[in-house]
């Protein structure tokens, strides 16, 4: 029987059978389950062919949320929004030839702040997989959160259907799911001006100096 982890709400769950389908949507299935139905987590057997390494997924220091403000940042009463991640999923499938497929579902809010209004935040999300810290597959999404009229906040979902984990790092893998806010804008140069070109002596001025 296949075994893979789904983190639920923070709790890790053993949720076996993983590789066919429940009926309803993909995200649904990730986060469904009736509370105190866990079974006991056991740890994957690399050696048995059955079992699929599906480890928790990780989110780096500092890529939970982002945050916008009207003016100098960190002064709360001038936030505008926050975006922050909600529930995150996964599930892992063995492949014949060695490679696990890996589905990842991460949940996304927007939450206005004092100096906020409604609207639409387009958000870039990174999923991926890295082994030994290195990166193995990275997709880079943009999902647009609407926090609509009369709203204090607003959700969206992002799946990412197509992560392969290569057959010898199959074990040992991790998932990672990422806020990344906008690149800097570089700071235009500063032009400096070019000193005028001194103009021509006179002829007659040269003489009387003579």
């Amino acid at each position: 029987m296949r075994r893979a982890l789904i983190i639920f709400g923070g709790l890790v769950l053993a949720v076996p059978g993983t590789a066919r389908a429940e009926p309803g949507s993909f995200f649904k299935n990730m986060f469904g389950g009736r509370e105190g139905d866990a079974p006991a987590v056991t740890a994957p057997r690399a050696q048995d062919p059955d079992d699929v390494y599906c480890p928790p997924v990780f989110v780096p220091d500092g890529g939970a949320a982002i945050q916008a403000f009207a003016g100098a940042a960190g002064d709360n009463r001038r936030l505008r929004h926050q975006i922050v991640l909600g529930r995150l999923s996964r599930e892992c499938k063995a492949r014949p030839d060695g490679s696990v497929a890996v589905r990842v579902g991460v949940e996304l809010r927007a939450l206005l702040g004092p100096a906020g209004a409604a609207g639409r935040f387009d958000v870039p999300v990174t999923i991926g997989v890295k082994y030994s810290e290195q990166p193995v597959m990275m997709r880079s999404h943009r999902v647009a959160v609407a926090v609509p009229a009369g709203a204090a906040q607003g959700e969206a979902t992002v799946i990412e259907n197509d992560l392969t984990v290569p057959a010898d790092k199959a074990t040992g893998y991790d998932i990672e799911v990422t806020l990344a806010g906008a690149a800097a804008r570089p700071k235009p140069a500063v032009r400096r001006r070019k000193p005028a070109p001194a103009a021509a002596a006179d002829p007659s001025e040269a003489a009387v100096a003579q």
